[in-house]
């Protein structure tokens, strides 16, 4: 099985996924995209690596039992995508905290809002594939557990109930 989570940079995707106790391999992409030089260059204006999505699919196929994490991770062909959420004031803050820029936190922020990574996931695996995990008054213990459960088929996919509009 090969399990993309996905969101928007701060929702707790690495926090989570590092707390999963299950027998599949868990593949931090951003990782793997700077040490394996999978990058096209770098955006000056957002200071951030530009990856080569063709030079990464190339990486991962044929990778099996796996949980790729990433904001990238839903460009990957994968059996279930989970798109972990988060309050869009609460990724400013999270974001701000790692030394992001104002201008980086309150991007991300908006992107949340507007569900760009929901959407983009939707549209490449389809309704059926997609889960969404609201993480933002949530341990990363208990987000791991959500996400253990749709690893294990314990979980509906489920997309469209988590809202963050009022924030815009």
């Amino acid at each position: 099985m090969r399990v993309a989570v996905t969101g928007t940079p701060g929702t707790g995707k690495t926090s989570a996924t590092d707390r999963l106790e299950r027998d599949l391999d868990v593949v931090h992409l951003n990782e793997v995209i700077t040490q394996e030089g999978l990058s096209q260059g770098v955006d000056d204006e957002r200071d951030s690596t530009i990856a080569d999505l063709d030079a990464v699919r190339d990486w991962f196929d044929g990778r099996d039992d796996v949980v790729v994490e990433s904001h990238l991770a839903h460009h990957l062909p994968v059996d279930r995508v989970i798109v972990l959420r988060c309050h869009p004031e609460t990724i400013e803050q999270r974001l701000s905290d790692r030394g992001e820029s104002e201008e980086s936190a309150q991007e991300n922020a908006e992107s949340e809002a507007l569900d760009v990574i929901l959407v983009e996931a939707i549209e490449e695996h389809g309704g059926e594939s997609v889960y969404e995990i609201e993480t933002t008054d949530r341990s990363p213990e208990a987000v791991a557990t959500e996400i253990e459960a749709v690893i294990d088929g314990d979980r509906k996919p489920g997309a469209g109930a988590v809202s963050y509009i009022d924030y815009l």
